[in-house]
């Protein structure tokens, strides 16, 4: 595996394309969008970036992991993503797990668990059912940044409807 240094302290390969995603997020933060973040890997380069645009562009499917396949397909050439991962700040809900699971990706890295629409294990598993294809996960990767943006975002929110 890769490591890399920043701040000294190593990276893993993982640590530094979350922070790819986190960057996204932060671009979604800034835009005043659930601040998710997802980039996805072929052989070792990004091939997508994307952060949510659900509030952009009025649509409940802009998800940043549903940009960032559609990107990825469409650089590839193809409806499958055998060989690549998605990273994204936060754990995928259905809408999002069906999908990667009709890409095919490979496997796919979070960092914030979702215990409210989490299909990764958090609300359900997408991975215990018997669907055409099964997706390698890890969770946790820069996790208390991932969440701490999302905390800080919803903080922000209650704090505008207080006033």
């Amino acid at each position: 595996m890769i490591e890399y240094v920043k701040n000294s302290k190593r990276l893993t390969q993982d640590e530094v394309y979350m922070q790819g995603a986190l960057a996204e997020a932060a671009y979604a933060f800034k835009e005043d969008e659930v601040p998710v973040g997802a980039v996805i890997v072929h052989r070792d380069v990004i091939i997508a970036r994307a952060h949510n645009q659900v509030e952009r562009l009025c649509d409940p499917t802009a998800h940043a992991e549903m940009i960032a396949l559609t990107q990825a397909s469409g650089l590839l050439k193809s409806k499958w993503l055998n060989d690549c991962t998605l990273y994204v700040t936060i754990e995928p809900c259905s809408m999002c797990a069906g999908a990667l699971v009709l890409s095919r990706v490979n496997r796919i890295v979070f960092g914030a668990p979702d215990p409210k629409t989490g299909a990764f294990g958090s609300k359900l598993d997408i991975n215990i059912l018997k669907l055409n294809h099964r997706i390698k996960v890890k969770k946790g990767v820069l996790e208390e940044e991932c969440s701490r943006l999302l905390k800080d975002f919803f903080a922000g929110k209650r704090k505008k409807i207080k006033v």
